[in-house]
């Protein structure tokens, strides 16, 4: 258990805190809804943790909202190191990975052990995508991109050629998997 009293812990959350504020310099492709801009991996971190309150009681199986939500909040936190790279994009999957990892490994390690260990587990269940929790916030990691896309007349999918059988591929199966009545957008 994390002593909040000794000043070295406070000192390395404080730590953390300062560095993750670099998410909100990671540019995505995806544009705000109005178009005025692109958003930001934290706004979209932030937007995903509404979604999951909100959307909650969408999902096929029980869930634990806290935990999904606390998914949602640090899973984009590695594209500080590793940058953004969208699904319609092509890249080195396996270097991608290691990437993120390793970001993973440093960021996290900036957090007291105990507190540093639950959040990386945390980022490794999200990526799985396995246990209920982690299927949840998947399928609202996709549902989110696509809701801007539609709602921007084909934003990124317009820029990057993306064809609508690309669209049900990448976004289908994982939506539908995790979100009931959104399995046909």
């Amino acid at each position: 258990m994390l002593d909040p009293k000794s000043s070295h812990a406070i000192e390395q959350q404080l730590h953390f805190l300062r560095e993750i504020d670099q998410l909100k310099s990671v540019i995505r492709k995806s544009p705000l809804i109005d178009q005025s801009r692109r958003e930001n991996s934290a706004e979209h971190s932030w937007h995903l943790a509404m979604y999951a309150f909100i959307l909650k009681d969408s999902s096929y199986k029980e869930i634990n909202i806290d935990r999904v939500i606390k998914m949602l909040l640090i899973h984009d936190i590695v594209e500080i190191d590793a940058g953004d790279h969208p699904i319609h994009e092509t890249t080195d999957n396996s270097a991608q990975e290691e990437a993120e990892q390793q970001a993973a490994e440093r960021i996290f390690g900036l957090l007291p052990t105990s507190q540093g260990e639950e959040l990386k587990a945390l980022w490794y269940e999200f990526e799985a995508a396995e246990s209920n929790d982690a299927v949840f916030a998947k399928s609202l990691d996709r549902l989110q991109p696509l809701i801007h896309n539609v709602a921007t007349e084909g934003g990124t999918w317009v820029e990057g050629k993306v064809t609508h059988e690309q669209v049900e591929q990448r976004y289908g199966s994982v939506i539908s998997g995790g979100l009931r009545r959104f399995g046909r957008w």
